[in-house]
């Protein structure tokens, strides 16, 4: 099986961090490390370090893999400065996928489950790359970078670590 990994947003992606200042890329980029080290799956990374990967590049790469599953890890984000949203949740396309929407829901009950946090939900959005992607699809919101408390955490490499391994658990368990 051959799983594409996209760390979301680069880290020069604008606005994208926390009010006191973690850039969502930290926290994506590292946790995409993590879950590499726990899958034995072919893994393809769509992202860099040097750039921000425009979108339709990532999804040509993973297309012209022909891989089989696409993994979007990001942090979400609500309003101007600290806010109370809160929580995990995971999406598919609007067209809601099967295969897509079993994946997501497995790896949303192992977050749920590994994290303790607030469960939002599988969710469906027409976001590019669950939208122009050839394969089952998900994107993964993993706690508020708005909220203080989940900011707190998403900035630790333990944390980062319990939702690399949730959801590498949740692919093994469909393998």
């Amino acid at each position: 099986m051959k799983i594409v990994i996209d760390a979301g947003h680069g880290w020069t992606t604008p606005g994208k961090q926390t009010p006191d200042g973690m850039k969502e890329y930290e926290f994506n980029h590292e946790t995409a490390l993590f879950l590499r080290r726990e899958l034995t799956f072919d893994i393809l990374f769509v992202h860099e370090d040097e750039r921000d990967v425009p979108l339709a590049e990532r999804v040509q790469k993973a297309n012209e893999a022909y891989a089989d599953l696409y993994i979007s890890i990001h942090a979400n984000a609500f309003g101007i400065g600290w806010t109370k949203p809160h929580g995990i949740e995971t999406y598919v396309h609007s067209s809601r996928p099967v295969k897509a929407l079993s994946v997501a829901n497995t790896v949303q009950r192992e977050l749920i489950m590994a994290t303790g946090r607030h469960d939002r939900g599988v969710k469906t959005a027409n976001f590019y790359v669950l939208r122009k992607t050839k394969m089952p699809a998900i994107l993964i919101e993993a706690g508020f970078m708005t909220n203080q408390t989940e900011a707190a955490l998403l900035k630790t490499k333990a944390y980062r670590k319990t939702c690399a391994h949730a959801i590498a658990s949740a692919l093994q368990k469909m393998d």
